[in-house]
């Protein structure tokens, strides 16, 4: 049995200083005047290098961390996971396959698992550096952005729940490829085939949503020779967990290409982010762990009660 690899949580934190949009009115999102008229070429470029120096400065703050559940969707079924940030690491402890509970081997399989990152201080430096690496490189991309793109106004969305902030009116960009732009590395390559939808929240200065599509084949880096097919798709959202902290919502990928020219690739996987609760900023490792495990205990005994109750109406 093969466990998921540890997410990251990549997308950064922080305050924008631009003025550039009105607030919102009392009225309903259907009756309101749009937030503006359109944006033209230059200030849809400004809007968004405002948001990314945003984005960059909020990546140095890691002070808020959370406690989350995840639910992820592949070709091969489904996965439950409960996901804890430390100041060391990112915990994750499956808790159901299939929308089911863990056998007790596969219990076992997590607290053996666990259980030995949490006392290997080496596995748990080299995990820390792979999030950081992982990070990085989102990072990267993100930075890129005012420059890889060409942006035209195409619009508002209404802010939701896994969507900026309830209520609150987006500015929707579209973007296609900047024909000046020179990616400076592998990491950088993949934007040249890329085109789709940023949606900005004007009020908070985030990063609501990245939609995109690969229209054309393109070679990627990540220290692997390769490349991803066109049509290939990604889809990230953000959202206001509380606390002036933006966390991800939803990350749903659909790639097919090949590694090292001739293995073939394929990623296809649609995960929601839900249930954010603030944990304590020096929580650690092991700490995490324990949590997670009477997290995990709580969620079952909620099963049981619901099981309960579904069998006695049944009755």
């Amino acid at each position: 049995m093969r466990c998921e690899a540890e997410i990251t949580r990549p997308i950064v934190k922080a305050v924008l200083l631009i003025g550039m949009l009105i607030g919102m009115g009392g009225t309903s999102f259907a009756t309101r005047p749009p937030l503006v008229d359109a944006l033209d070429a230059a200030s849809c470029m400004a809007l968004v290098r405002a948001t990314v120096a945003n984005e960059v400065a909020a990546a140095s703050d890691d002070s808020t961390k959370h406690m989350f559940l995840s639910h992820k969707q592949t070709p091969q079924g489904s996965q439950t996971r409960l996901y804890l940030e430390t100041r060391e690491a990112m915990v994750g402890l499956t808790v159901a396959y299939n929308d089911k509970p863990l056998t007790p081997e596969q219990q076992r399989y997590e607290e053996s698992r666990l259980a030995g990152l949490a006392g290997t201080p080496e596995q748990l430096r080299h995990k820390h550096s792979q999030e950081q690496e992982n990070a990085e490189h989102t990072l990267r991309i993100v930075k890129a952005l005012p420059e890889a793109f060409l942006y035209d106004y195409d619009g508002e969305d209404e802010g939701s729940a896994g969507l900026g902030q309830s209520g609150v009116r987006l500015v929707r960009l579209k973007f296609r490829p900047n024909p000046a732009y020179q990616p400076p590395s592998r990491v950088e390559l993949v934007l040249a085939g890329m085109e789709g939808v940023v949606v900005i929240d004007p009020v908070a200065r985030r990063l609501a949503k990245i939609d995109g599509t690969l229209f054309k084949e393109v070679s990627f880096g990540w220290g692997i020779l390769g490349h991803l097919d066109r049509g290939g798709h990604f889809l990230v959202q953000q959202c206001d967990a509380g606390n002036d902290s933006w966390e991800i919502s939803r990350m749903s990928l659909d790639f097919t290409g090949k590694i090292l020219l001739f293995k073939n690739l394929l990623i296809k996987s649609d995960e929601v982010f839900s249930d954010f609760r603030r944990v304590p900023d020096d929580t650690t490792f092991a700490q995490g762990v324990q949590m997670l495990k009477a997290e995990e205990a709580k969620l079952a005994q909620n099963r049981s009660s619901e099981m309960m109750k579904t069998e006695s109406r049944s009755h």
